[in-house]
């Protein structure tokens, strides 16, 4: 089991230092690659939220990150420092009033593309957990 933290600023750029970290994580944790894809596409999606949506790409604000890896599962913490969103406001992006929009399919993406997935939002941010077995 081991545990990895990164702290970012909310800047795009970022994502990189994050990349680079999990593809380091997992050349140990040996998650096979199809299921390792989804997780970083999901992770990625995750953090691009935190940045642009949590936060606001207000470089003052920080994203913090916890990469936690067991035997059998990598899980990934994020929380952002923005002030929150109702999650039952999110538009369903299925529906055919929303399939042309250009936002509101981030957490549906990665609910799609993980094993476990879970998020709360308040006024202090949001958090979110995502979770692959191996």
């Amino acid at each position: 089991m081991g545990k990895h933290s990164l702290v970012l600023v909310s800047n795009r750029n970022e994502i990189r230092k994050f990349e680079t970290l999990l593809t380091e994580i997992n050349e140990s944790f040996a998650m096979p690659m199809e299921k390792f894809i989804n997780f970083q596409i999901a992770s990625s999606e995750a953090l691009v939220n935190a940045i642009v949506h949590g936060n606001k790409e207000d470089e003052s604000k920080k994203v913090y990150i916890d990469i936690i890896t067991t035997d059998t599962s990598m899980e990934l913490r994020i929380k952002d420092e923005g002030e929150g969103f109702e999650m039952e406001k999110l538009p369903d992006p299925t529906d055919d009033s929303n399939l042309l929009k250009e936002h509101g399919r981030g957490i549906f993406i990665i609910r799609s593309l993980v094993d476990e997935f879970h998020i709360e939002s308040d006024k202090t941010g949001t958090r979110m957990v995502l979770l692959m077995a191996k």
